[in-house]
C-alpha cells in the first residue's frame, strides 16, 4: 500500500470513531454521515485489510482482535495530526477553556492560575463553572476538573486531591451558643444543607444518633464556595472540605470545631480527551496543574 496515494483516510477516520463510541450510529452523528454511510467506509477497510475490524450484532458492535489493535494507535495518529495542524495555523495567543466546579474554582484555581498565564503567556485562559459533568463531544471545554469516581471511558485523567469534609462555622456563631463541647451541640443551629449527604456521614461518625436531618428545612445553594460564605456571615454550619478553606481559618473567619474529618469514594481529577492528550496546551496545563498542586 503505498501511503502517499492509497491511504484511505476518510475510512480510517469513520473507523476511529466508530471505534471510540462502539456506535456506527452515533459515529454517524459526529461524522455528519448516515449509519449505512459508516458502515459502507468500514467495510471498504475490512476489505483492504483482509480482515473484520467488528463484530455486528444486533443493536450491537464490538472491536475484534484486530480492531482493538488498530483503534488506539489510529487514535494517537489522528490527535498528532490534529496537533500538527493546530501548531501550523496557531495564532500568536492561543485560548484554553478550562471548565471546574464552582468551589474549585472559587477557592484554589483563581489564587494560582495567574502563575500559569505567567509562564504561559501566549494562553488565554477562559474558565467555565458548574455543577455538571460535561460532555467534552458537545462543548469546547478542552480541560475539566471534575469531583466523582473515574475511570471515564476515552477520557485521560489525572487525580488531583481526595474530597473530604467538616464542618465549619464563624466563631461568633459559636459563641452565640455558648460554646460546643461536642458534636450533638451542632444541632442547636442552622446546618447548610441537611439535605446533603455528607452531614448525614460525618454526624454518624462523630457518634450522633437520629441526627433527624430530614425534618430541617433543606437551602441547596449549588456550591460549596456558596455555602461557605453563608457560614463566615455567620448564618449556619457548612460541612466543607477542609484543604479549600486554610486561609479563612487561620484569619479566623471559620472555625473548626472538631477535629473529625470524613471522606467518602469521590476525588478531584484532571480530565480531557485521550485523543487530545498531545494537544501542546492541555500538555502545558496539566504539567503545571499537577506541579502547583504539589506545592
Amino acid at each position: 500500500m503505498k501511503l502517499s496515494r492509497n491511504l484511505p483516510l476518510n475510512a480510517l477516520k469513520v473507523f476511529e470513531a466508530a471505534a471510540r463510541h462502539l456506535s456506527f450510529t452515533r459515529a454517524g452523528k459526529e461524522l455528519g454521515m448516515t449509519q449505512t454511510a459508516v458502515s459502507y467506509q468500514i467495510k471498504l477497510l475490512e476489505d483492504l485489510l483482509g480482515e473484520p475490524l467488528f463484530l455486528r450484532r444486533p443493536r450491537q458492535v464490538r472491536l475484534t482482535e484486530a480492531g482493538e489493535r488498530l483503534a488506539p494507535k489510529l487514535g494517537e495518529a489522528f490527535s498528532i495530526m490534529q496537533e500538527a495542524l493546530a501548531n501550523l495555523g496557531e495564532k500568536t495567543q492561543t485560548t484554553l477553556t478550562i471548565h471546574s466546579t464552582a468551589t474549585f474554582a472559587h477557592q484554589w484555581l483563581a489564587h494560582h492560575i495567574g502563575d500559569f498565564q505567567l509562564r504561559h503567556p501566549k494562553i488565554a485562559v477562559r474558565l467555565e463553572t458548574s455543577q455538571d459533568m460535561i460532555d467534552f463531544q458537545k462543548t469546547e471545554a478542552d480541560v475539566a476538573i471534575r469531583a466523582g469516581k473515574a475511570p471515564w471511558p476515552g477520557l485521560e485523567r489525572q487525580r488531583l486531591m481526595k474530597i473530604d469534609f467538616t464542618p465549619m462555622l464563624s466563631p461568633q456563631l459559636v459563641q452565640s451558643i455558648g460554646g460546643l463541647s461536642s458534636p450533638a451541640d451542632l444541632l442547636k443551629l442552622r446546618l447548610i444543607d441537611p439535605g446533603d449527604p455528607w452531614w448525614r456521614i460525618w454526624l454518624t461518625a462523630a457518634g450522633v444518633t437520629d441526627p433527624d436531618l430530614d425534618s430541617r428545612p433543606r437551602s441547596k445553594l449549588g456550591a460549596q464556595s456558596i455555602e461557605a460564605q453563608v457560614a463566615i456571615a455567620g448564618k449556619g454550619v457548612a460541612i466543607l472540605t477542609p484543604a479549600f478553606y486554610g486561609p479563612e481559618l487561620a484569619s479566623g473567619q471559620l472555625v473548626q470545631p472538631f477535629p473529625l474529618v470524613c471522606s467518602e469514594d469521590c476525588d478531584y481529577w484532571l480530565a480531557y480527551p485521550e485523543n487530545r492528550r498531545n494537544i501542546p496546551k492541555i500538555r502545558d496545563f496539566k504539567a503545571w496543574i499537577m506541579e502547583a498542586w504539589q506545592r
